[in-house]
Parts: C-alpha cells; sequence; structure tokens
C-alpha cells in the first residue's frame, strides 16, 4: 500500500509520534518518582508490612504494555496491524455499497 503524503499531513503524523512517545516518558517519570516516594512512604511508616510492592507491580505492567505499544513491539498494536484493519474494514465496507 503505497501512500504519497503532503508535507502537512507528514507533519500531523510525526508530531502525533512524538506526542505518543513523549507520553510514555512522562508516564515513565511518573511511575518512577511515585513508587520511589511510595516504597519511602512504606519502609518509614510500616517497614514489617510491605505493601509498596503492589502499585509497583500493576503500575510496572501498565508501562510496560504502554512501552511496547508506543514502540511497536506489540504486533495487535501495531502501525501496520492497525493499516492492515482500516483497509480491511473500508474494503468491507466498498464490497457492502456495490
Amino acid at each position: 500500500m503505497e501512500t504519497n503524503y503532503t508535507e502537512e499531513e507528514r507533519y500531523v503524523r510525526a508530531r502525533k509520534r512524538m506526542e505518543e512517545i513523549k507520553g510514555f516518558y512522562e508516564n515513565l517519570k511518573s511511575f518512577v518518582m511515585v513508587n520511589f516516594l511510595l516504597t519511602a512512604i512504606n519502609l518509614i511508616t510500616s517497614p514489617n508490612h510491605l505493601w509498596f510492592y503492589w502499585p509497583l507491580l500493576w503500575w510496572g505492567v501498565g508501562v510496560v504494555f504502554h512501552g511496547l505499544k508506543v514502540f511497536n513491539y506489540m504486533p495487535f498494536f501495531g502501525k501496520e496491524w492497525e493499516e492492515k484493519k482500516i483497509k480491511e474494514f473500508m474494503d468491507k465496507e466498498d464490497k457492502s455499497w456495490k
């Protein structure tokens, strides 16, 4: 599928990609800062009852999946899959009108 994009379309696509990557790094930064704080609070207030690893674990899973999606390491969330599905839906709609 060959597509010729105008300069403006290329800019919009590049800006969208940059925003996706920026969003991931902001999520990662928040993850590190908040979990550092939660770990410190837990170890200071109740070192005999450790709970800090629960938010660390579950938010960490989210950060990993976010990174996999942003950097196209998930086949079902990658750009190729999205483009293929869009084309499939468009072709299906075209056939229904004929």
